[in-house]
């Protein structure tokens, strides 16, 4: 989708930075409706005095300038694998080919891996918190309005999570220009309250967030907690880097983003300034009777825009998981012809809407919600800095000294944060923690699983070599036809190959090993997908690898490896799936609990047949009974 910016053109980059603009800064770009809110008149709301509105509005700034500006677009985006962004795509940098367990590489492997985890938690409380921000602005129309706010706001989110099965291509050629509309409106009003009270200004200049701080010392720490909100969504600057490129976001966040944010803060501060009691809700109290109703119907837009990035990054974020290994198999459709990000994941997609629909019933307002959120957001922020001192001093070859310095300049803003956070946990902040702790579980537990059922397969079948040498010593009858028989490994024999020879006493002319393999990269191009090779006796080998971005299919294998000398017939092969009965020992090698966590996963993932689009009436399935 992007191309190198080199080659740009003007039109292409202008196109592929407004739909940047809709897609990368949503969820940032509607913080203005809670973030000020909750600093004044939130869980831990702070006086209203000159002061502290100046002390708050230059660590906005400050955050904004330091943690996007300069830690996420200076740096971080430097740290792209193969284009792709995000902290898995950035954990796959680090992670080695053949990772053992309980090494410093397996820790920061599963750190990396939790704060993937945490994208779920902050998918599930970012369209609550942004729709029901911004619906409930009618209460600034007519107080009659006030009862039906939560019920629309669940209308709204359960409408968004409906028609994902649907795709959202044709509504999201609106997004760009919507949100671009936002950001006008945004530096609009916040230029409006400026002229009226110029001398908010002077916020820009960081000693007023230092005096904040150092005056309302516990108080004026936890309220960086809701200073932090301004920031939630930084990191899907970094996620969405592969969709769109370094160079647009760059100009787009630059040019039209930033100066808006900048602007409506400082507006809502000069506001404040002059009707210290509007602190209820700043944002609408800029907005002039007449222009209620269109802005509160636009922030509604807004938010379902923001909430719709969130919920198309965790659908990427699950086929990556799929593809590293990390969950089981299922079902991913592709909603849209001409964009390959645009997918569908079922049980991710109903999962988000009953938990999200239950925050909105549970917590009842956006200040109560404001309070669970950030947890999650600030401590991947935090982990992304620990592996990118990691990047920069390995495989980049900086000096410890120069990346530690950088890491530790990240390090002095992320810790204040995610420790002011932490005050939230009694408050609601606990779930997030809790869904990511679930997802990570989970991962860990599925990928173990497979690493225990791929060591007890490897007991029971031979390697390749010792099968060809017992194909030639003792031959069994062979018949006409290609066989392909997918395996764990390169180099051994699946058990559905040994218990059809063992019942059936026959073998095909032709037998293929296919072995698919998942890359530490997003992709893998076409002329290195395949290696494929002769063995002798009948029996060829193909490795096909693929990167974490990709899904690999059936027919695009069989047509690359003709293109390397095999001659394969997709039409007249059959294919031969292992079908494994799973139980659980006497004494099982993860804790029961966990193996019955590991069963269920088992029977409600995907099968391999429908999963590669192998033609269902060439499959023969073959049991094979394995004990955790």
């Amino acid at each position: 989708m992007n191309a190198p910016a080199t080659e740009m053109s003007g039109k292409q980059l202008s196109a592929l930075s407004l739909a940047a603009l809709g897609v990368v800064f949503g969820d940032i770009g509607t913080s203005p409706l809670y973030a000020m809110r909750e600093c004044f008149h939130g869980e831990y709301g702070i006086a209203v005095t000159s002061a502290n509105v100046l002390g708050v509005l230059s660590l906005i700034f400050w955050a904004l300038l330091l943690i996007v500006s300069i830690k996420y677009l200076g740096f971080i985006l430097r740290a792209d694998n193969e284009g792709e962004g995000g902290v898995l795509a950035l954990t796959a940098l680090i992670k080695p080919k053949n990772l053992k367990r309980h090494t410093p590489q397996w820790v920061l492997v599963c750190i990396g891996l939790f704060a993937a985890c945490l994208m779920y938690g902050d998918g599930m409380i970012t369209p609550a918190i942004s729709v029901l921000s911004a619906v409930e602005g009618v209460k600034n129309i007519t107080p009659f309005f006030e009862p039906y706010i939560i019920p629309a706001t669940i209308l709204i989110l359960s409408g968004l999570f409906l028609i994902q099965k649907k795709g959202t291509a044709r509504v999201g050629r609106l997004f760009g220009p919507i949100m671009l509309l936002w950001f006008c409106m945004l530096a609009a009003l916040g230029i409006a309250q400026i002229v009226s009270c110029p001398r908010i200004l002077v916020a820009v200049f960081p000693w007023h967030g230092i005096s904040f701080l150092l005056e309302n010392r516990i108080h004026g720490f936890i309220v960086l907690g809701a200073v932090f909100l301004v920031v939630t969504g930084a990191e899907a600057i970094y996620a969405d880097m592969g969709h769109f490129g370094k160079r647009p976001i760059q100009l787009v966040w630059f040019l039209i983003a930033f100066p808006a944010l900048v602007l409506n803060y400082f507006g809502q501060g000069a506001l404040l300034l002059v009707r210290p009691e509007e602190a209820y809700h700043p944002f609408y109290a800029m907005v002039p009777d007449w222009a209620m109703i269109p802005m509160v119907l636009l922030a509604t837009m807004a938010t379902i825009i923001a909430s719709q990035a969130v919920i198309t990054g965790s659908f990427s974020l699950t086929r990556q998981a799929i593809q590293l290994g990390y969950l089981p198999r299922l079902r991913i459709t592709h909603t849209s012809s001409s964009h390959i990000g645009q997918i569908y994941v079922g049980p991710v997609n109903w999962a988000l809407m009953l938990c999200t629909i239950g925050l909105v019933l549970g917590f009842q307002s956006s200040s109560k919600l404001a309070a669970a959120y950030g947890v999650a957001v600030s401590a991947t922020m935090l982990i992304t800095s620990t592996l990118f001192f990691v990047v920069a001093s390995k495989r980049w070859g900086w000096s410890r000294l120069t990346a530690g310095l950088l890491a530790g300049l990240f390090f002095m803003v992320d810790l204040p944060f995610l420790g002011a956070n932490m005050s939230k946990i009694f408050h609601g902040a606990w779930f997030a923690l809790a869904i990511g702790g679930f997802f990570f579980l989970m991962m860990l537990t599925w990928e173990q699983g497979r690493e225990i059922l791929g060591n007890r397969m490897r007991s029971l079948t031979p390697k390749l070599e010792e099968f060809k040498e017992m194909l030639i010593s003792t031959p069994p009858q062979r018949i006409n036809g290609q066989a392909v028989f997918l395996t764990r490994g390169h180099d051994i024999v699946p058990a559905a190959l040994m218990h059809n020879l063992k019942h059936n006493k026959i073998l095909h002319s032709e037998v293929v090993f296919l072995n698919i393999r998942t890359e530490e990269i997003p992709r893998v191009p076409n002329f290195e997908k395949i290696e494929a090779e002769k063995l002798g006796a009948g029996l060829y080998r193909i490795i096909a690898h693929y990167g974490f971005m990709e899904e690999p299919k059936i027919d695009t294998i069989f047509a690359l490896a003709s293109s390397k000398g095999l001659n394969l017939d997709m039409k007249e092969a059959s294919f031969f799936l292992g079908r494994e009965k799973l139980s659980i020992g006497e004494h099982p090698e993860m804790w029961r609990w966990r193996s019955q966590l590991f069963l269920f996963l088992a029977r409600n993932a995907m099968d391999a047949a429908a999963f590669f689009d192998i033609p269902s009436d060439q499959v023969i399935e073959v049991g094979v009974q394995l004990e955790l």
